[in-house]
This record gives structure tokens, C-alpha cells and sequence, in this order.
């Protein structure tokens, strides 16, 4: 029995307009966003999931809700979802930060990741426990569901069996309101898209 689960990265906010670390900063979409959510929508409409999970955070809330409202589905809202905490990076740009650490998360994002923050690596389990979880739940059926860009990349080295330290260095962009779409089939994971634009459809065909 085939699950497809589709994640969508949320739309953009006024931090990551200027690429500063968000986080577990509880941020509004900018206009921007809005439009984004808008093409998520659309694109949604046509693909039609059955099954919709979100981010407790503002900005993935705010992104699902119009497919939402559009489909009639109540996304069901998971703490696993939200953003890793990037601690002493959080409303920073990684030039904003002292030299030796910036240096020093570039080489090894995950042994040497911000200070005060969530390791990495706690991260992946706890998404990938939700991953786990919605696959289980959707068994068989389309799921959309709508998080965050750190978090997807670390989920999609877990299942792939990727270093999660090579996060950023194998998966270096995922656009807001990009599409990765997997593939769950007996008890196995595949990788069908990544960092693909909500729009057009036949791009995940």
C-alpha cells in the first residue's frame, strides 16, 4: 500500500526576506507569504491530499490555512513539526555572528551547531517520529504537510540514511513554500521530489 506524504516549507517571513535565522521565533507570513500560501493553495486544490498536518508554529499555520479552508480539512497541528531553535542565532544573519562560531557551524552544523540551541540531531528524531506517524495514520491516502526548512532537510538525511552533519552541504536550498515529496511503501521510504515550486502540478507528475 503506496502513502504519499508531500512536505511543504511555509511561506515567507520578514526574517527570512532578510535570511535570518527564524527559528523558534513565532513569525507571521510577509505579503509575500500570503501569496505563497495563495500558490500552495492552488497547487493543493489540483492534487487534492486527503489528509493535512501542520507546524504549531504562526507561519505554518498561516501557510496551510487557505488549502485548509479550500479543501475542507482540519489540519491536524503537531509539536513535532515546528523549527529547531537556533538559540544565540535566533533574528541573526550567519554574518552577524561571531566569526569562530559561524565558522565553526559551517564546518559541522550539528556537533557545532548555536549556542543555546536544539541539537540537530534531537531534531531529527523528533521529526522523524512524526514522519513515522503520518505515515501510519495515512495509510494509503495523499498527505500535504506544511513545516519547516532546517527541519525538512535533517528529515529527509534520516530517512535516507544521509550524515545529518552533511545537512547543509547536500541539501543547500529549500525554497519557501517548496514541495518534497516521499513515498511510502511496505514499510519503506523513498525520495520523489525535492525543493520542486508548488506550481505547476505536472512538475510532481
Amino acid at each position: 500500500m503506496r502513502t504519499t506524504i508531500v512536505f511543504a516549507r511555509h511561506g515567507r517571513t520578514a526574517w527570512h526576506h532578510g535570511n535570518r535565522y527564524t527559528g523558534s521565533t513565532d513569525l507571521p507570513i510577509d505579503e509575500v507569504g500570503v501569496q505563497q500560501a495563495e500558490q500552495l493553495r492552488r497547487w493543493a486544490t489540483e492534487y487534492a491530499p486527503d489528509v493535512l498536518w501542520s507546524s504549531p508554529m504562526l507561519r505554518a499555520r498561516q501557510t496551510i490555512q487557505p488549502t485548509a479552508t479550500a479543501l475542507g480539512l482540519e489540519p491536524t497541528i503537531d509539536a513535532r513539526l515546528r523549527e529547531v531553535d537556533f538559540g544565540s542565532a535566533e533574528g541573526k544573519m550567519l554574518s552577524e555572528l561571531p566569526d569562530a562560531v559561524a565558522k565553526a557551524f559551517e564546518l559541522d552544523p550539528v556537533r557545532d551547531h548555536f549556542p543555546r540551541g536544539e541539537d540537530p540531531a534531537a531534531a531529527a528524531d523528533r521529526v522523524h517520529e512524526a514522519f513515522l506517524a503520518i505515515a501510519a495514520a495515512g495509510r494509503g491516502r495523499k498527505v500535504l504537510v506544511v513545516a519547516h526548512n532546517t527541519l525538512i532537510r535533517l528529515l529527509v538525511c534520516r530517512v535516507l540514511g544521509l550524515r545529518l552533519n552533511d545537512y547543509r552541504r547536500l541539501l543547500p536550498a529549500l525554497g519557501p513554500a517548496a514541495l518534497v515529496r516521499f513515498r511510502w511503501q511496505d514499510g519503506t521510504v523513498g525520495l520523489e521530489a525535492y525543493n520542486v515550486p508548488a506550481l505547476p502540478l505536472e512538475t510532481l507528475a
